[in-house]
């Protein structure tokens, strides 16, 4: 086979390929590896072009014995780091190079490892606490009620947020496995508002918080599934509780139906806003990211898991829907979802009946 067909061979193959001659410099190769290593690197030595000391090893010692071998290659691009798995393999020519792109595998297992080690984090801390304070009751504070009194308080409280943390970490663990299955149901959206409100008095009362609620949805439904809509208001409404201006508004606006270009179609929004202190710009790309915080040691007072607007995130991807966060440093935050319109009116007066 000869180089010119082995590089029209080569461009039907989606994978980069490099074919590596006998004078061990790059003959042919497909417009994917030209991409991955430049196309002005062919009739170059293939450690000119590769530069990789592993993977050069790999190389030389495939020409050599003709065994295949394996070994990584680390890539880059547009400004991301990428990692191949390079299959290594003798041909009469010389040797064959086919890259298999590894690089979201890679990330996969970084979230997962990433994922335990925050789990692992937040439950540390109010174990770490729990023991202490077993230790203390079982010896120095044995006979002390008042001391007794003040420990099993604390104990209380980090028991409740290990199970508020457990309570996510499940929650956000069937919004996942729902992920790919679109809700097809109508949901009036001021119906839930209300149930969720209600649910919310003890810590609103606990907060000072006073709701300003501006329903114009007159009734209209979106299409979604209600019992995670709940969560989803839930969720915002307790932030702006928690982390808003003591003793503040809480503005809640439902808008009538209209065309929301970002859905390309008719859509209804539920904005949250609070009066609280803002958030800076660097944090609002990463808030819906799990146990992110902008201030951890207040989320941990306030009884927060890190994981409430990653929830929220996951729930509006599943129902195809935006999340937009606004906020100026001063003047309080800005939640809006963007849910669709449910279109079948007659099965909504059914669900309504």
């Amino acid at each position: 086979m000869t180089p010119e067909l082995a590089s029209s061979l080569f461009e039907t193959i989606p994978m980069p390929i490099i074919l590596i001659g006998a004078d061990q410099t790059i003959v042919a190769m497909n417009q994917p590896a030209e991409r991955l290593v430049g196309g002005h690197m062919r009739g170059r030595h293939y450690i000119t072009a590769l530069r990789q000391p592993n993977l050069l090893d790999k190389i030389e010692r495939t020409i050599e014995t003709g065994e295949a071998q394996h070994a990584r290659y680390l890539g880059r691009e547009a400004e991301r780091e990428t990692i191949y798995q390079v299959q290594i393999s003798s041909c009469p020519l010389g040797a064959v190079l086919a890259f298999t792109d590894k690089t979201a595998d890679e990330d996969i297992g970084q979230i997962r490892r990433d994922f335990v080690a925050n789990v692992s984090h937040e439950l540390r801390t109010p174990l770490t606490a729990l023991s202490g304070f077993i230790e203390t009751l079982r010896g120095p504070a044995k006979s002390d009620p008042i001391a007794q009194d003040r420990f099993l308080t604390i104990m209380d409280h980090e028991a409740g947020r290990m199970t508020r943390l457990v309570d996510d970490l499940l929650s956000l663990s069937r919004v996942e496995a729902e992920g790919r299955v679109r809700p097809k149901e109508p949901v009036v959206l001021s119906n839930v508002l209300s149930e969720t409100i209600s649910n919310l008095e003890p810590l609103l009362d606990q907060a000072g918080a006073t709701l300003d609620i501006n329903d114009q949805s007159n009734g209209a439904a979106v299409v979604g599934d209600t019992n995670q809509l709940r969560q989803v208001v839930n969720n915002l409404i307790e932030n702006a509780a928690k982390y808003g201006k003591r003793d503040g508004t809480i503005h809640i606006t439902i808008t009538p139906p209209t065309h929301e270009p970002q859905l390309r179609a008719d859509g209804i929004r539920l904005v949250v806003r609070d009066e609280g202190q803002g958030i800076a710009p660097h944090h609002l790309a990463r808030l819906t990211e799990r146990f992110y915080r902008v201030d951890s040691h207040r989320s941990r007072e306030v009884g927060g898991t890190g994981l409430g607007l990653a929830i929220v995130k996951h729930i509006i991807n599943r129902h195809r829907s935006r999340l937009q966060i606004d906020s100026v440093e001063g003047e309080g935050a800005v939640f809006s979802v963007i849910l669709p319109v449910f279109a079948g009116k007659d099965a909504l007066k059914d669900s309504l009946s």
